[in-house]
């Protein structure tokens, strides 16, 4: 006896489940933009989701990820099973728009779209690669601008801390033998 199993149908012209996007949407991309421009002089990391195969619509933030000057840990165990999850998305704070070796050890077991963002992270300030970790070109998708002109992000300047010094006769430290 046979079994019927019902055929689904895709819209004509729409990329399957599971096809590495070609799109972002302006508003993920000003999103992941605004939270790196937040997060400077540290790295920022985030996970790419695409509602629609074929374009990156959402930003996800994962507890519990750590961020340093030259580091971007994700907790990816605490991600929920999702099969819209395509990349991820990171900064770096110096500029650079290429891979390290650690980012591409991350792009080759997970994920298929990648975008590194860096500084002063405004329109033209962003690269996504694959997971081998070629470039690619993402389509942006959408309306409006992508935050502030360059010159209007601030630069990161430590300050130093100055002690005053004590006040009254100073004390000589005992000599070590």
């Amino acid at each position: 006896m046979p079994i019927f199993r019902p055929r689904r149908r895709r819209a004509e012209g729409t990329p399957r489940l599971g096809t590495a996007p070609s799109a972002i949407t302006r508003r993920c991309l000003d999103s992941a933009l605004a939270c790196a421009r937040s997060a400077y002089p540290n790295e920022f990391g985030g996970i790419l989701r695409a509602d629609v195969p074929g374009t990156i619509s959402e930003l996800l933030l994962l507890p519990g990820t750590t961020a340093g000057r030259r580091h971007a840990n994700f907790q990816l165990h605490m991600l929920h099973v999702d099969l819209g999850v395509v990349g991820t998305v990171h900064s770096h704070p110096s500029g650079a728009l290429y891979p390290s070796q650690a980012d591409i050890t991350l792009f080759r077991h997970w994920g298929q779209r990648h975008v590194i963002l860096g500084t002063p992270f405004s329109e033209g300030s962003w690269r996504a690669y694959d997971g081998n970790g070629r470039e690619v070109t993402l389509a942006v998708i959408g309306q409006g601008g992508a935050g502030p002109a360059p010159s209007d992000v601030p630069l990161y300047r430590p300050q130093t801390v100055h002690r005053p010094l004590p006040s009254g006769p100073m004390r000589e430290l005992p000599d070590e033998a």
